[in-house]
């Protein structure tokens, strides 16, 4: 089954009736399996495990009945133990995991993971293209071919890139027309460095907005500002980008739990996004707090 580009697909929603979707967080426990990302200065909050079960009374007081669970590592092993957490958790509706896009047996590699318990919640893959020092890693011919595999399996492509790689990003899309791009935390704008800095990400972002087979992420913007100081005004200029570029029929909700505890609590994510989108129709607040997530991924 192949992925239809955004404007073929069924049109959006409110969220389900078990609830609001957050269509971005991750689970981890360092002491299983090594995150060498964890290592990096200020992160020593996020040095323990996290679990499904903390995550649950959260997202339940938030009116959270789905969640998209998210891979955090580009090792095969833990894509399998993503799935596993999926199979015995109703709370988890989707999973993107990792795949080696550039090896040869991406279209296998795919099916098989299908076939373990919990298969059939992959709903997307990921790579951390913002670690790849060629910003036109996207591009390079492997890469194509294994994204096409990725739409040949129906599944979405997950996006985690810096603003100087959404030019790629873009490419990529033109040239996978049958293949969705679901741009995590809209790129990572700078938000830190004020207004000023957001230029070029916001025209970077719009170019890639413009491609229909596109959506992004309200997700991961309070840990691109100030962790200890920001404000949703910090935040809002990136959201009305994104509405502007993707509209709320091909934006979602995530809380990128619990990388957002270097900033917000969970309550205070989804207090921001609430914030972000009070000018939006009823309709509209469906799309972003869950529509757009169930048919996107096809929860």
């Amino acid at each position: 089954m192949t992925t239809a580009p955004n404007d073929e697909l069924p049109s959006p929603g409110g969220p389900s009736a078990a609830g609001r979707i957050d269509a971005h967080h991750h689970l981890w426990d360092p002491a299983a399996r090594a995150h060498d990302w964890l290592a990096e200065p200020g992160l020593a909050p996020l040095r323990r495990a996290f679990t499904v079960d903390e995550l649950r009374p959260q997202a339940a007081a938030a009116g959270v009945g789905g969640t998209v669970l998210v891979q955090t590592v580009t090792v095969a092993g833990e894509t399998p133990e993503l799935l596993a957490v999926a199979a015995a958790d109703p709370l988890v509706r989707g999973v993107v995991g990792w795949v080696d896009l550039t090896a040869p047996d991406v279209a296998d590699v795919l099916a098989a993971l299908r076939e373990l318990p919990g298969g059939r919640r992959l709903v997307g893959v990921r790579h951390q293209v913002q670690s790849e020092p060629d910003p036109r890693w996207l591009l390079r011919p492997r890469v194509l071919r294994g994204l096409a595999a990725v739409a040949e399996a129906g599944l979405a492509y997950d996006l985690v890139v810096r603003p100087h790689q959404l030019p790629a990003a873009a490419e990529s899309a033109d040239l996978l027309p049958q293949l969705t791009f679901v741009l995590d935390h809209l790129g990572k704008p700078p938000i830190a460095s004020g207004p000023a800095g957001l230029g070029p990400w916001a025209a970077a972002l719009r170019a890639f907005a413009a491609r229909p087979n596109t959506c992004g992420k309200l997700s991961g913007l309070a840990t691109e500002a100030s962790w200890r100081t920001w404000t949703v005004a910090d935040l809002r200029p990136c959201a009305e980008a994104a509405l502007e570029g993707f509209g709320p029929e091909r934006l979602m909700f995530g809380s990128d739990w619990p990388v957002c505890l270097l900033a917000a609590d969970y309550a205070g994510v989804v207090a921001a996004a609430e914030e972000l989108t009070g000018q939006l129709s009823g309709p509209e607040r469906g799309a972003v707090f869950g529509g757009t997530a169930a048919r996107v991924y096809r929860l």
